[in-house]
């Protein structure tokens, strides 16, 4: 009882932004993931750059910030590595069209 009591009022616990903010923000991997199951000729390639560097940026947030926050470190290494992964795929899927474009072409 008292490690839950010690958790809820910690200064990450759920009194405050620390915790409900990645809390929330766990949306974005989770819908990228779900993502990954549709074609890559949808993949915004702007948009996810974009998320990169969001997720770029804020995890370098958590980690300096005071009190470190390990709960939206993690959950944006979790958005970053996703989205590389969807970047490629559109990249794939760019450089293939332009193959198929100079065949046909010819």
């Amino acid at each position: 009882m008292n490690t839950l009591r010690s958790f809820w009022n910690s200064p990450i616990g759920p009194k405050t932004t620390h915790f409900w903010g990645p809390t929330f923000n766990w949306s974005l991997p989770i819908a990228a993931v779900m993502d990954t199951q549709k074609p890559p000729e949808k993949i915004s390639g702007n948009m996810t750059t974009v998320m990169c560097l969001y997720s770029g940026i804020f995890m370098r947030f958590a980690w300096v910030v005071k009190p470190r926050n390990i709960h939206l470190l993690v959950c944006h290494m979790s958005n970053e590595t996703v989205q590389l992964y969807q970047l490629s795929r559109w990249i794939r899927s760019q450089s293939g069209t332009e193959v198929k474009e100079e065949k046909a072409e010819e």
